[in-house]
């Protein structure tokens, strides 16, 4: 047992003697051994370091995050407030995979351009571990540039300034000019060109950490932390302070405004919690976009810094695209999730009869998550939330061995093969499970394993092994033609 422990992070989960077992049963199986190593270092990784992709509107952040991420999934228009899903994206250079949040994505000014950018860059900058300061190197430092610089110094993480826009040699004067901000070397780049990308990728290494400062878990004896999250007018404010007993946080008409994220120590069920606080976030018609973007942004931020996130829900309105959007969010970040209903107490029957309907269809994908029915207003079924947020951080530290995942994983093919495609039928040949908070399996196959077939796997491995309130990665490799075999 004792060298599960010592080299936890050389293989993954896999503990020294597991980890000779397993390729053993690899190499028998005629997989190569680099494949196999390759497949269990991308799934054995723990939480990945965040890079922040921070400067004012119309410099070319949304381009420039395009570039590190190597596709178009940013979205990159001329109108300003496209609303889009998603601000945080993966990324790898150099074999090294770090997380992007791009603030790209909302530049109205609305609130006063300074006071935009500062509440987009403050968001940002609080959920990341370094952070890529983009200035449009054609027009120079700007007074909003320099009022960012001030929030950088203020916050103290690394800092890469981009000069952007640098097309040619000729543009290479103009990225000097930007030592003036005092924030060192600025990296010449053509965001669209893709120009000085790569040297600049290569100092962005070398500001972030190789894993997030926030190690998670107990094993460093802080409070576990909990991002309480959900759409504007959910009642966040108000739960964070009947959970605390007393008014902490201030409930603010004003959307977007710029303030701290509060992080509260709260003492619930006899245990001392961090909650990472995204309430204060409100929506007026005219902000709407805007409020839209800073929520998950923000929500974003929270997220990334939370070990649990517990999502609250309005059970007197039909869940929205929103909810859904942020429970995607708190799923693709592989955090452990509760779902609380708010507002239970307000219900009639017909609604709680309509209301187990629109979960059934709307929230399918996360039946595995505990559910709790409070209200943040009478304080209703609060002693309910800890006994849920404690299940579902067991399931998201659950860890099954080697052994015993292979002996399920024989006996489910056995009884349920996979359907026959194009006269083959593809098996899955063993697995492992590479990495904890989430759970992360590789599954090693002899042919390519369809998407409903991975589903039925994962409900089997839930039935078998409980991972309540947890998401599940299965990634499968695939075994290479043995005709190429060395």
């Amino acid at each position: 047992m004792n060298d599960q422990i010592h080299s936890g992070d050389e293989h993954g989960e896999l503990g020294d003697a597991e980890y000779a077992e397993f390729m053993e049963l690899a190499a028998q199986e005629g997989f190569d051994a680099d494949e196999v190593e390759g497949a269990l270092g991308e799934a054995g990784h723990g939480p990945l370091p965040v890079l922040a992709v921070v400067g004012r509107p119309n410099v070319g952040k949304s381009t420039l995050v395009n570039r590190i991420i190597g596709r178009r999934e940013a979205v990159v228009q001329d109108k300003p407030g496209v609303t889009r899903d998603r601000v945080t994206y993966e990324a790898e250079w150099a074999g090294r995979r770090f997380k992007v949040v791009d603030t790209g994505g909302w530049e109205q000014d609305v609130l006063g351009l300074d006071a935009s950018v500062a509440a987009q860059a403050e968001y940002a900058i609080e959920a990341a571990d370094a952070v890529v300061f983009v200035v449009d190197a054609t027009v120079g430092a700007t007074d909003t540039d320099e009022a960012v610089v001030k929030l950088l110094r203020r916050a103290g993480k690394p800092v890469v300034l981009c000069a952007n826009k640098v097309d040619g040699m000729s543009g290479e004067a103009d990225a000097t000019a930007l030592w003036s901000l005092g924030l060192g070397e600025p990296m010449p780049v053509s965001a669209l060109h893709g120009r000085g990308t790569g040297d600049m990728l290569d100092e962005v290494l070398n500001a972030l950490p190789d894993a997030p400062a926030q190690t998670f878990g107990a094993g460093v004896g802080g409070p576990r932390r909990i991002a309480l999250i959900g759409r504007p007018n959910v009642g966040k404010s108000s739960l964070l302070n009947k959970v605390a007993g007393e008014e902490r946080v201030v409930v603010n008409e004003m959307a977007g405004t710029t303030r701290d994220p509060v992080d509260e120590l709260i003492e619930l069920g006899g245990t001392t919690w961090k909650f990472v606080d995204t309430a204060g976030i409100r929506k007026r018609v005219h902000l709407q976009e805007g409020a839209d973007y800073y929520a998950s942004l923000r929500t974003a931020a929270a997220v990334e810094k939370a070990e649990v996130a517990v999502i609250l829900v309005d059970s007197s309105e039909n869940i929205s695209v929103q909810d859904q959007r942020i429970i995607t969010m708190a799923v693709d970040a592989g955090r452990a999730i509760v779902i609380a209903f708010n507002k239970w107490d307000t219900l009639d029957e017909e609604r709680r009869y309509y209301l187990e309907r629109e979960i059934e269809t709307e929230l399918q994908q996360i039946a595995w998550a505990p559910r709790v029915n409070v209200s943040a207003r009478t304080g209703r079924h609060m002693e309910k939330l800890v006994p849920a947020i404690e299940a579902a951080l067991a399931g998201w530290e659950t860890r099954v061995p080697t052994g015993r995942l292979n002996a399920f994983l024989g006996e489910l093919v056995a009884a349920h093969p996979h359907p026959i495609r194009g006269g083959k039928q593809p098996r899955i040949l063993f697995g492992t499970q590479a990495g904890v908070k989430p759970p992360r399996f590789v599954l090693f196959a002899s042919g390519f394993i369809e998407a409903g077939y991975r589903r039925f796997v994962e409900r089997r491995l839930r039935e078998e092994f409980g991972f309540e309130g947890t998401p599940i990665h299965i990634s499968v490799r695939v075994r290479e033609k043995r005709g190429r075999k060395k």
